[in-house]
């Protein structure tokens, strides 16, 4: 495990009543309701809530990738990530696939900073080796 030198940021929310309650961020700018997915109740879910903050890391790593070799990422550069929630016998698990458009990069090269950016996001390393995830260029 590596042990950060330098906290450069700490994001801070106060959860209740789990997946049928509510969070909400020390600074107010995330107040969100939970409910279960599939549930038809108002709000989101955290396997919804985890798509968001892992893609939205990714493509800020994906221009990380892009700045080394001096491309611009497009503008449409987008992410549809999908998070499923799913079992293996009594326990629950997680699994994703990241769907990455990098509209005008060729595919060599596109992949190249796909991988990359697998490599320097934080979300993809905490996720590295525990659960199944396919990186897929669209």
């Amino acid at each position: 495990m590596t042990k950060i030198e330098k906290v450069l940021y700490t994001g801070r929310t106060h959860t209740n009543g789990g997946r049928d309650g509510a969070a909400r961020s020390d600074d107010t700018q995330l107040d969100v309701r939970l409910s279960p997915p599939g549930s038809g109740k108002p709000g989101t879910n955290p396997e919804q809530l985890f798509a968001a903050g892992w893609s939205a890391c990714f493509i800020g790593a994906l221009g990380l990738a892009a700045g080394k070799r001096k491309i611009r990422l497009p503008a449409e550069t987008a992410i549809d990530a999908e998070v499923d929630l799913g079992t293996a016998g009594d326990a629950y698990f997680l699994q994703a696939r990241l769907n990455v458009s990098l509209p005008g990069i060729e595919p060599d090269v596109a992949r190249a900073l796909i991988d990359e950016a697998h490599q320097t996001c934080p979300y993809s390393k905490a996720t590295r080796g525990n659960i199944d995830v396919v990186l897929a260029l669209v």
